[in-house]
């Protein structure tokens, strides 16, 4: 199953990121991709470098294997498993495209915090506030399913450890200052990752 990770992978990375990327220069002239941000050391740059550190781990996992390298767990490793991979991948992917399309010229990977965005409440963001992280974290879910050996399920916890700091960290005290009590009364609607679950107080607290 490595050559079918490694496609998953790429397309992911192709689709998700890069095309929206390249999409996003063309309508405004800015890829939208905010970089590693912060003080080397510091909660918001750690989160970053453990997001790439993920990144890599992932792509390294099927490589591995390739090379003969890195077995998959045996006990996670089976058709079943494969199946359900699979599964969570494509939904996954299609989370972020949906999301993308309704933030529009909003998209952004990363915080500038110089930068004032439009606050989006619509579509997929009327349920929850981060639903590109919840799609990204269940397409590596499926990636790790498919393939699950020590480098995909290493990678795979440093993703959820990396999007839980950016995201109380970083990325909700920042549209918290922006938006003021307009993002306030909308977090205490719409669930952090899953709907119904991590809303805010109207005060910004948990």
């Amino acid at each position: 199953m490595a050559l079918a990770a490694l496609t998953l992978y790429a397309l992911y990375a192709a689709r998700a990121l890069g095309g929206r990327a390249l999409l996003q220069l063309r309508r405004t002239g800015s890829t939208g991709i905010a970089g590693i941000k912060g003080r080397p050391g510091s909660v918001e740059w750690s989160g970053g470098v453990l997001f790439v550190a993920a990144s890599l781990l992932f792509l390294a996992a099927p490589v591995l294997d390739l090379a003969g390298l890195l077995r998959p767990v045996a006990a996670l490793d089976g058709p079943a498993g494969h199946a359900l991979g699979f599964m969570l991948y494509f939904a996954g992917l299609a989370g972020p495209l949906v999301s993308q399309l309704v933030m529009g010229a909003s998209w952004r990977v990363g915080v500038d915090q110089a930068e004032k965005t439009k606050l989006v409440t619509a579509g997929p963001f009327a349920l929850v506030r981060n639903p590109i992280f919840s799609s990204t974290v269940a397409a590596f879910v499926g990636i790790t399913l498919v393939l699950p050996n020590a480098a995909a399920l290493v990678g795979l916890a440093a993703m959820f450890v990396s999007v839980e700091t950016q995201v109380r960290m970083v990325e909700e005290p920042y549209p918290i200052r922006a938006h003021g009590a307009g993002y306030a009364a909308y977090a205490s609607r719409a669930g952090r990752f899953v709907p119904g679950l991590g809303r805010l107080e109207r005060g910004g607290t948990r």
